[in-house]
């Protein structure tokens, strides 16, 4: 059975730590979301499956250039960012932030939550 408070507690975590992080989903690759610590304006749903194709793009553009396993992309924007992290082949994590979101500072403290989450997630 999914741990869903310990799941939950990672992405509270990771809002705490990091300067800037408004907005954490956890899903399946597929776009379907797992779990959403989110603001009330923001629907989990919408934002995983965007991030699903963002992904799915950026995992082919890695394959063609012959970069790797694909980690993550990030989009920049005026108002903020949207970074969306591979969690293993089967799912995703998605982090939106603020203009004020410390880039190195998500970069540092998202590969420990990455790996934790997708022991979570791996049955």
């Amino acid at each position: 059975m999914l741990d869903y408070d310990a799941l939950g507690a990672e992405l509270r975590k990771l809002r705490e730590n990091v300067t800037g992080v408004t907005d954490t989903v956890v899903a399946a690759s597929d776009g379907i979301p797992i779990i959403a610590d989110v603001a009330k304006n923001v629907e989990p749903v919408h934002i995983s499956a965007l991030a699903a194709a963002d992904l799915g793009i950026a995992r082919q553009a890695a394959e063609v250039i012959g970069l790797g396993a694909l980690s993550q992309t990030v989009v920049f924007g005026s108002q903020g960012y949207m970074a969306v992290y591979a969690v293993g082949s089967m799912s995703l994590m998605v982090v939106l932030g603020d203009k004020g979101l410390n880039l190195g500072r998500l970069l540092h403290e998202s590969r420990p939550v990455i790996a934790r989450v997708g022991s979570i997630l791996t049955p």
